[in-house]
């Protein structure tokens, strides 16, 4: 059974940092990209950052030259450094791993930027 395991959320300041983490369980085969998706309240969800499996990202972007996403195929974990955060970054963030099979996504947690 595939699990993906968010961490890292929390509460920071305008202009403060986080590293969101995704650890994956189990076996999914055929990958095709990982990354992490958002929803605000109210708000649909949005892409955040992308990473195929070859190696290619895609950001939003909103969050270019902010956010970085890196990936540890050793330890099947993706990350996403948040840098520079603002209060538009305030967010539901979860992680996905997208196969040709199916998608996986992770539970979810909280991101709120407010001083």
């Amino acid at each position: 059974q595939v699990q993906l395991v968010e961490s890292g959320g929390g509460l920071v300041q305008p202009g403060g940092s986080l590293r969101l983490s995704c650890a994956a369980s189990g076996t999914i085969f055929s990958i095709l990209a990982m990354g992490w998706y958002r929803q605000a309240p109210g708000k649909q969800r949005e892409l955040v950052a992308l990473m195929s499996i070859p190696g290619r990202t895609n950001y939003a972007d909103s969050v270019k030259g902010r956010f970085t996403i890196s990936r540890d195929n050793a330890k099947n974990t993706v990350y996403l450094q948040m840098n520079s955060l603002k209060p538009e970054d305030t967010a539901v963030y979860s992680c996905t791993v997208q196969s040709t099979i199916r998608d996986y996504w992770g539970q979810g947690t909280q991101v709120t930027v407010s001083s």
